[in-house]
């Protein structure tokens, strides 16, 4: 139980009776959930303020433990007392903020060692099972600290789903950093035949709409925001703007060829 060692040592001067060991064993436990003691007693005193260690007069009363903790995020606030009955100790917690109760009989036997009390390494046994006794009956009926950062809206999940430079309002969307084009298949692929005429707007290749840059066979892309030589310097065009060409962009580009309807005989040198 890894920081009680020094707790218990730090304590020893007050553990006169098994019980308060067990009690030093229940205390670390709830620190260990997110819990830190204000005081001893129903009531606040003066400057009181959150901490790991026990109270001054913890072990004073010798019939009930009484002492009180609060969450580290402050969301809850928490009334012990641990009653012994017989050779049992009975813990009573109630959360003071919505009043729920949560109660654990603990066998003293069970868990301390009374003839080793001076031996923080042989005064404890089946630590686990305590570990799961007040785990189970305490702080999972009246909710832990860490429970409120589990609870997300799901609204924010969704979100997070998104990526960072998603935009619903731009047409189209961006595509994300890092990620490739959609490949076009070859125009020269049998299968691509009619393709167009089920997406008319080219997702496939072309498309019905004619779009001089890329119709032919695909070519890589240019990025305007890098600007263009000898037309646009470099930072002209916004990233993920909408762009429209006002001239070749490049030689070797697929586009309207002004000889493609020659006339007849156009190379006949003797007419």
């Amino acid at each position: 139980m890894a920081g009680l060692e020094p707790l218990y040592a730090w304590a020893r001067a007050a553990i006169s009776r098994p019980q308060d060991a067990l009690i030093c064993g229940v205390h670390w436990e709830l620190v260990r959930h997110g819990y830190r003691c204000l005081g001893a007693g129903d009531q606040p005193g003066p400057d009181e303020r959150k901490s790991e260690l026990l109270p001054t007069g913890w072990e004073a009363n010798k019939e009930v433990y009484t002492l009180r903790y609060k969450s580290t995020d402050d969301a809850r606030e928490l009334l012990l007392k641990a009653i012994m009955v017989e050779d049992s100790m009975i813990l009573n917690v109630m959360d003071r903020s919505s009043q729920k109760v949560a109660d654990v009989t603990l066998a003293v036997a069970d868990y301390i060692n009374p003839e080793h009390l001076d031996d923080f390494h042989m005064v404890y046994k089946n630590t686990e099972e305590l570990r799961t006794r007040i785990a189970s009956g305490i702080i999972a009926p009246l909710g832990g600290p860490t429970e409120k950062a589990k609870k997300e809206p799901e609204a924010e999940k969704k979100d997070a789903d998104l990526p960072r430079d998603y935009d619903p309002l731009r047409v189209p969307p961006r595509q994300p950093a890092g990620t490739r084009a959609p490949s076009w298949p070859s125009p020269l692929s049998p299968f691509a035949v009619g393709g167009e005429d089920l997406d008319p707007f080219g997702g496939r290749s072309g498309g019905m709409i004619v779009d001089p840059l890329r119709s032919g066979f695909p070519q890589p892309g240019i990025d305007p925001s890098s600007g263009i030589p000898g037309r646009l310097p470099p930072g002209a065009v916004p990233p993920g703007a909408r762009f429209d060409p006002f001239g070749p962009l490049g030689a070797g580009r697929p586009g309207p060829d002004p000889d493609h309807l020659p006339p007849p005989g156009y190379d006949d040198m003797f007419m």
